[in-house]
């Protein structure tokens, strides 16, 4: 068993530190509210520390999942953060969605400072992090990856390294991209069958046996035609993610003209009030458009 530290107990890191402490492992959790640390602590046998550097301190694993690269930078190397009081040969998991910039710059602090790495985003939403059912694509060097994986393992399904630091966050920009595409046209198809008069259900029931099956028909189709859009994975985190993407692309060249215009279209979301929504809730702006 492993001292550890979570920092970060939103809608994913709650549970994923649960399941550590359900794994018998040593867990110090920190958050910026102190009613999520206390809530957790409820729940779960494990300290709870007054700031990321309190977390870090003594833990051979500090896992991280806050919400953008300005969060994660506070944690880190801020005022109180984690990297000034972790121990040199200890390594550092990052599961926020993040720049693959400041996954590299942290990456090349830690070097520097004795401890490794892991940029670790995940996929699977809240769902998937309650059941410990997560996707886990993780860049950082080999070494630290073989020996943080027995950790990552208690709440994924999978859990691979992709190649060297930031290439976990460029395959959760993949992930993100494909999404976006996959959730606009999902949104297209339900609404042209609610125009043609058609009953939604029993497309979906045929043509998800077909090649137009995905896990976002099978898992949000019925929700999206009852218009209720509270599945955690809130829009205005997508745009946060899909402008990562977009600027990433341009330092690379590539080519992402779907994934601009469907960013666009959960602009008008979030212009309609659903910037809390999920991010299935697309198929909103097309029923709007006729009004």
């Amino acid at each position: 068993m492993s001292n550890l530290a979570f920092i970060g107990l939103g809608v994913m890191g709650f549970p994923m530190a649960g399941h550590l402490a359900e794994a018998g492992h040593s867990v110090t959790v920190y958050n910026r509210s102190y009613d999520k640390t206390k809530k957790w602590s409820s729940l779960y046998e494990g300290k709870v520390a007054k700031t990321p550097a309190d977390a870090a301190e003594g833990a051979d694993f500090v896992l991280c999942c806050v919400g953008n690269d300005n969060d994660l930078r506070e944690v880190t190397i801020g005022a109180n953060g984690a990297f000034s009081n972790i121990s040199k040969g200890s390594i550092f998991i990052d599961h926020t969605t993040v720049s693959a910039l400041v996954t590299k710059e942290l990456f090349n602090i830690a070097n520097e400072m004795g401890f490794d790495f892991i940029d670790a985003p995940i996929s699977g939403g809240q769902a998937g992090a309650e059941n410990g059912m997560l996707s886990i694509m993780c860049g950082g060097d080999q070494q630290a990856f073989d020996r943080a994986k027995p950790i990552l393992e208690i709440y994924s399904k999978i859990c691979k390294r992709i190649g060297e630091s930031g290439a976990g966050q460029q395959t959760k920009m993949c992930n993100q991209i494909a999404i976006a595409g996959l959730v606009q046209g999902l949104s297209e198809a339900l609404h042209f069958a609610e125009k043609a008069g058609l009953d939604g259900r029993t497309v979906v029931e045929v043509i998800s046996e077909g090649a137009a099956g995905s896990w976002q028909m099978e898992n949000r189709f019925e929700t999206m035609l009852d218009d209720y859009f509270n599945h955690g994975f809130a829009v205005d985190w997508m745009r946060k993610d899909l402008k990562i993407c977009l600027e990433a692309s341009d330092q690379i060249g590539a080519s992402l003209p779907v994934t601009a215009l469907v960013n666009d279209f959960y602009k008008d979301v979030q212009k309609m009030g659903g910037g809390r929504w999920d991010t299935s809730s697309l198929i909103v702006r097309l029923r709007n458009l006729e009004k």
